[in-house]
């Protein structure tokens, strides 16, 4: 499978240019999945509906599976903060594409979202000191902070990523860190 991680601020685009870019590669005939950071207490379950009710009363994982689709919901005891190479260990590895958007620092290959807008001291571009950084998607290119080699991309343009990433499908082999 390959991995492309697409990294940004709040609010530069992240998921706008992920949920643009699933269908261009899907019509490449790729199957891809998603990893998603999400922050502090998110939850995709509601109140009154069965799965909710067995976490609420204990239940470390409950899975919930249909004709359709499955889903599985892992509560922590402690605070727990999973690595990107955890949450992609938890996927069908049967995907072409798995898109991770979030995870700023991590160690996989990622293209920047950047928007001219956002940015200030606080929210700086990262293309420059971050090695895995392998392309930007902005609004403005001519202001980026500093000139790049690397590919830059309107963030609009889901194609032109989606072709790029096509393209260069190689460098995006994921390769799980071994630990010994």
């Amino acid at each position: 499978m390959k991995v492309v991680g697409f990294a940004g601020f709040s609010g530069a685009g992240k998921t706008t240019l992920v949920e643009r870019l699933i269908p261009v590669l899907r019509r490449g005939g790729q199957r891809v999945s998603v990893v998603k950071h999400a922050h502090h207490n998110f939850d995709i379950d509601h109140p009154g509906k069965d799965s909710y009710r067995h976490r609420q009363a204990g239940a470390f994982e409950v899975v919930i599976a249909s004709e359709r689709r499955l889903a599985l919901m892992r509560e922590f005891e402690q605070p727990t903060e999973l690595s990107v190479h955890q949450m992609l260990a938890e996927l069908d590895t049967q995907a072409d594409w798995v898109l991770v958007e979030g995870f700023k620092r991590s160690d996989l290959p990622k293209i920047e979202i950047w928007r001219a807008a956002h940015a200030d001291a606080d929210r700086p571009a990262r293309y420059m000191d971050d090695p895995f950084i392998v392309g930007v998607a902005t609004d403005v290119p001519e202001r980026l902070p500093v000139p790049t080699a690397l590919p830059i991309f309107d963030v609009n343009d889901a194609e032109a990523v989606g072709h790029w990433l096509l393209a260069h499908g190689g460098r995006f082999e994921y390769g799980a860190p071994t630990h010994g």
